[in-house]
């Protein structure tokens, strides 16, 4: 008999995905407040989610007439194929102008073709108070850990031969402030300035958020390390995708992450002590590091196969908020159910 997968999925209350630290909000103040210097917006995000994630609310608070080019990263984590159908509907979005690229790949055509096209597009544009100056003044932005500082240091080593300058990390909210300016080219002077990633204070589309967390633009332990775990079990299975099954050497595909995890734990010796009823200590399996696990296998690319689909390629839909829904994975509370068949959300499919 065939196996059969959900169709739905449920997780926690929906407003683990509100997280809008105090870093943020003074980040973003700080962007607003270099605005009158700055010649043009180059807008990271990463290639596995094109679609959703994106903080609206930049379109209306920092790029405003200047010159904008969408910047999506770690496409070597991403499905190449898929990359045509991707820039048309970003294009259908008023995206005219968009680079892929992989920090990961000194010889990547997306990473040499940004200053061109940036100095391009500010000397097409009115550039108002700072017509008279030689020198381009560009702010990087997107939402936490999407390779921002990656793109400035590598265009930096790229263009320069210098050393990275902007710090780097695996985990979203590295840089917590407007940096000082960075050189990337000589001739014509070109300075980027790195910024913190922000997030919109609600992300009102609940698989949006999921997406976000699972590509690590959330931190783990505000949805959940399980809970990131089993959306992404539930969204592998979705898109008929078993690499996972190899790589976590599973006998075949389930649906259960319960079973996922405890095989992991098994496996990979990731275990815990606890105390039982009688005082005494057993070892079990801790979940938690094997959620990790399995979603820092996702994240180093290793559970997307050939064909190398991005999570935009799963049907994604719209997703009504139910309370009705009860606990049915690893016994956590859940309110909010996504993946309704019978319509589509905002970041779908192209």
């Amino acid at each position: 008999m065939a196996q059969q997968f959900r169709t739905t999925f449920t997780i926690v209350n929906k407003n683990v995905l509100h997280w809008f630290p105090g870093h943020m909000a003074k980040g973003l103040k700080q962007m607003q407040d270099k605005l009158k210097g700055v010649d043009c917006i180059i807008e990271v995000h990463d290639a596995r989610i094109p679609l959703s994630g994106r903080n609206p609310n930049f379109k209306f608070t920092i790029s405003g007439v200047r010159p904008h080019i969408l910047v999506l990263n770690k496409r070597d984590l991403a499905g190449k194929d898929l990359e045509r159908d991707t820039r048309s509907r970003l294009l259908q979005d008023g995206n005219e102008h968009v680079l892929f690229t992989s920090c990961k790949d000194q010889k990547c055509r997306g990473i040499k073709q940004i200053v061109p096209l940036a100095t391009k597009l500010i000397c097409a544009s009115d550039r108002y108070n700072r017509s008279e100056e030689k020198e381009l003044s560009i702010m990087v932005i997107g939402v936490p850990n999407v390779g921002k500082s990656s793109v400035i240091n590598t265009l930096r080593n790229l263009r320069l031969r210098k050393a990275s300058v902007a710090a780097v990390g695996a985990k979203p909210g590295i840089t917590r402030a407007v940096q000082t300016r960075i050189k990337v080219n000589e001739d014509p002077p070109v300075y980027l300035l790195d910024t913190p990633g922000i997030v919109a204070p609600s992300i009102a589309n609940v698989e949006a958020g999921l997406r976000l967390a699972l590509c690590a633009t959330l931190q783990d332990h505000l949805v959940g390390e399980e809970v990131i775990a089993d959306y992404l079990l539930y969204s592998l299975n979705k898109r008929k995708n078993f690499r996972y099954v190899d790589e976590m050497n599973l006998e075949e595909p389930v649906d259960d992450i319960r079973i996922v995890l405890a095989t992991i734990a098994v496996k990979k010796n990731k275990m815990k002590r606890v105390r039982d009823s009688s005082n005494q200590y057993l070892q079990v399996p801790d979940l938690r590091a094997a959620s990790y696990h399995f979603i820092r296998a996702f994240r180093e690319g290793k559970l997307e196969g050939r064909q190398g689909k991005s999570l935009m390629s799963t049907p994604h839909l719209r997703h009504p908020f139910s309370s009705q829904e009860s606990t049915i994975h690893l016994q956590f509370p859940s309110t909010v159910t996504v993946g309704d068949q019978s319509s589509r959300m905002n970041d779908d499919e192209t």
